[in-house]
């Protein structure tokens, strides 16, 4: 399964972490209610699901009543600055909390 945002199709939403790989790429905190998505936090990493596994998730909690789901894109051949302007873009066009 797949989820657009932005211009990108990112796998998922997952429900845990042990479907995604500890690739580079780009993540998507996503809280689902009443049959939308909405994005809580975007972010890009080298190691993805390390990322996510150690990322405070205090503020995600708050914001979606702790239902939180995640989704990836992965991106292998790009290096951190062209990941780093893909979370930009998705920041800027999704203001998330």
């Amino acid at each position: 399964m797949t989820i657009k945002i932005g211009d990108y199709d990112f796998d998922g939403p997952f429900s845990s972490t042990d479907s995604i790989e500890n690739k580079s790429g780009i993540y998507a905190i996503l809280h689902y209610k009443e049959g939308k998505f909405y994005l809580l936090d975007i972010g890009e990493s080298s190691r993805i699901k390390k990322e996510i596994e150690g990322h405070d998730r205090k503020e995600w909690e708050k914001s979606s009543n702790g239902v939180i789901e995640y989704s990836v894109f992965y991106t292998p051949k790009l290096w951190k600055d062209d990941r780093k302007e893909i979370e930009t873009n998705i920041r800027a066009t999704y203001m998330p909390p």
